[in-house]
């Protein structure tokens, strides 16, 4: 599927994307820096509820977030990731095993550690305010 977006669709573009998803819980979010990454999962969490600010766990690498029926929501950002290494002593896989929801940009750098069963959003810059969206389940 892809779907042409522009910032104001975004809270319409997430609970599309929330429904063709289906039962995917892993996401993966690959495009260029600044290309809306993190504003699309702030929107997805949104539309999941959440009782948190969502905010990018660059420095952390991973953040949690609650919704109001008390599911968790995972929100990682490897892009400062060395190594997937580093991915494994955080113990990734067990947020992947979880059941939850695990947002995850810059995902490629963890490959090796992803499971078989995702949703991939690639997003394309077209112009500052607008972004096509390439979606893919696997």
């Amino acid at each position: 599927m892809i779907l042409k977006s522009s910032w104001g669709e975004l809270k319409d573009i997430a609970y599309r994307l929330l429904n063709y998803a289906g039962d995917h819980r892993i996401w993966l979010l690959e495009g260029p820096m600044g290309s809306g990454k993190t504003t699309l999962i702030k929107e997805l969490c949104g539309a999941l509820q959440t009782v948190h600010i969502v905010n990018s766990p660059t420095f952390s690498i991973i953040n949690e977030y609650e919704t109001i029926n008390h599911s968790l929501i995972y929100h990682f950002d490897c892009y400062r990731l060395g190594h997937v290494d580093e991915a494994i002593a955080l113990d990734f896989e067990s947020y992947f095993a979880s059941g939850c929801y695990c947002f995850i940009e810059w995902a490629s750098k963890i490959e090796a550690i992803l499971p078989l069963h995702y949703f991939l959003i690639t997003i394309e810059v077209e112009t500052s305010t607008s972004r096509n969206l390439i979606c893919r389940r696997y």
